[in-house]
Parts: C-alpha cells; sequence; structure tokens
C-alpha cells in the first residue's frame, strides 16, 4: 500500500486536474450556447436559399461555370479541425477522413485519371497534422475560427469558387464536422464544387423537385442563377465552419465533463486509499506502544 505522503499528493494532483476540467467545461458550455444558436440560426436561410437554386435550375438544364463537371484531374479537399485539443475524437475523427480520401484518389488513379489531390486546412490540429505529412497543402486559414465572420469565410469561398472557374480543380470537397447536439457530431464529405443540378447546396430533395415553384425571371434565369449560386455556395461555406465551431464546443464540454466525473471516482477511490493507509498506520503505532507497554511489565 503506498505511504500517506505519496496518496496525499496524488489527491492534491487529482483535485487540481479536476478544477480545471470542471472550469473548461463551464467555458465550452458558454461558447457552446453561443454557437449553438449561430448554426441554428443559419440553418433555415441556408436550406430555404437552395431551396430556391433549386426550384430555378430545374427544367430547362440551365448551367453556370459551378456546375462544369470535368475530367477529374485535379481535386481539392477542404479540411475543418480546431484550434485547440482536449476534445475527444473531434480532430483526429477528421484526420481520418481527410486521409482516407487522399488514399482513395491515390488508389482509383490511372493514366487517363491521375487525380492529383490538393489541400486547404481550416484549424490548427489538421495545419500541424498535414503540414508535417502531406507535402501539398496549398493554403492554411487557422484564424478564421478566433472570429467566425461571414466576410472573412465568404473571401475564401470565393477564392475557391475563382480557383474552380479558371479550372485549376476540377473538384472540391468539404470535410467536417456538423453539428446534431451537444453529444452527436457527424463527420461528414460534402461535394462542394461542382454543383450538383437540383441539390445545389445538397439539401435538395425529391419533394423540393416535384413542387418547384413557376418563377417569373427579370431579367432572366441564367442571370438570377450567376448571383444565386455563388451566394448559396459562400452560404455553404459558411454554415460548414458554424457546423465545426458548434460540434467542436460540444466535444469539448462532453470531454470535460466525462474527465469531471472520472476525476470525482478517482479521488473517492484515493481518499478510501488514503483513510486505510492512515488507519493502517494508526494501527501499528498502537500496537508497538501497547508491545513496549507490555514488555516493560514483563
Amino acid at each position: 500500500m503506498a505511504n500517506l505522503k505519496e496518496v496525499r499528493t496524488r489527491i492534491a494532483s487529482v483535485s487540481s486536474t479536476q478544477q480545471i476540467t470542471s472550469a473548461m467545461k463551464m467555458v465550452s458550455a458558454a461558447k457552446f450556447r453561443r454557437a449553438q444558436n449561430a448554426i441554428i440560426g443559419m440553418r433555415p436561410y441556408a436550406n430555404q436559399l437552395g431551396d430556391i437554386v433549386s426550384d430555378i435550375d430545374t427544367g430547362d438544364g440551365v448551367q453556370t461555370p459551378y456546375h462544369e463537371a470535368r475530367k477529374l484531374e485535379n481535386v481539392l479537399l477542404v479540411v475543418v479541425t480546431s484550434n485547440k485539443g482536449l476534445c475527444g475524437a473531434f480532430n483526429s475523427n477528421v484526420i481520418k477522413q481527410a486521409q482516407a480520401r487522399i488514399d482513395y484518389y491515390k488508389a482509383h488513379a490511372t493514366a487517363d485519371q491521375p487525380a492529383r489531390v490538393s489541400m486547404i486546412t481550416i484549424g490548427k490540429r489538421c495545419s500541424e497534422f498535414f503540414g508535417k505529412r502531406f507535402d501539398n497543402v496549398v493554403g492554411s486559414y487557422d484564424q478564421l475560427l478566433d472570429n467566425a465572420s461571414f466576410d472573412a469565410i465568404a473571401t475564401l469561398a470565393d477564392d475557391i469558387l475563382q480557383q474552380y472557374c479558371d479550372k485549376k480543380y476540377d473538384r472540391v470537397e468539404l470535410i467536417y464536422n456538423q453539428f446534431k447536439n451537444s453529444l452527436v457530431q457527424i463527420l461528414m464529405t460534402e461535394q462542394f464544387l461542382p454543383v450538383v443540378a437540383n441539390t445545389a447546396n445538397g439539401s435538395g430533395s425529391s419533394a423540393v423537385k416535384q413542387t418547384a415553384n413557376d418563377y417569373i425571371y427579370e431579367p432572366s434565369k441564367e442571370a438570377i442563377l450567376a448571383e444565386l449560386i455563388p451566394l448559396t455556395l459562400r452560404s455553404q461555406f459558411y454554415r460548414v465552419v458554424l457546423d465545426s465551431l458548434a460540434s467542436e464546443h460540444g466535444a469539448r464540454m462532453n470531454a470535460m465533463q466525462k474527465a469531471t466525473d472520472n476525476a470525482t471516482e478517482l479521488l473517492k477511490e484515493l481518499r478510501l486509499s488514503y483513510n486505510k493507509a492512515r488507519q493502517a498506520a494508526i494501527t501499528n503505532e498502537i500496537i508497538e506502544i501497547v508491545s513496549g507497554s507490555e514488555a516493560l511489565k514483563g
């Protein structure tokens, strides 16, 4: 059995850790509430915008440069993690999925379809990981997570859209955690570009297609799509970052709650062990005193 000093030292260490994890849980809870409100407020707008675009983009096969499906030679992966750790498997799941997509394109590469993979990272965790292991990271935008403003995120989205129109990339995919609730995050791989007809933001459905509204277009369908498609894609990109932020804070809050609970259980065991060791030491002292007393009597 460990001596009393060792047990006391460990109790103090675990108690300090418990205070830290409890404080981090409260901080994450406050940030989570703001991030949750942001994504809940954003989703109806993004979904409705996507539904409108889906209604417009039916029947005539009207296309924009963002719809153009090309021979798959250059693929861009946009990977979104967090800037900080201590959030369970939140970051590792995204990194594993990104690595799986890289391996997939390498495995399916042929002479006719080489599929060279490039990557943009958002979040220090994936930037540090792939910066050391992947030689084609074309940009890191970790600062976007510090203050997730629409203008800053839309600027990056516009750069990606322009590079796609310039035929630098033939497909763009987004890899991130989609927020469901504080306990559940859904690992997502979404095709950002080219836009799939009638599902401009991935929210289109057969019900939407069947009930397409009969719009009167002014000035023209092509002009309206030219404005709406980039706006929809910017909104989709912004939604992805907000989803990731809400998922991150939910995952960290849950991880810190589990760590606090584990520390509480460990403290109970350590205090029980300390009391047993202390009682054993007292019993030994009593035995020694009694034995000495009996020896003097003899």
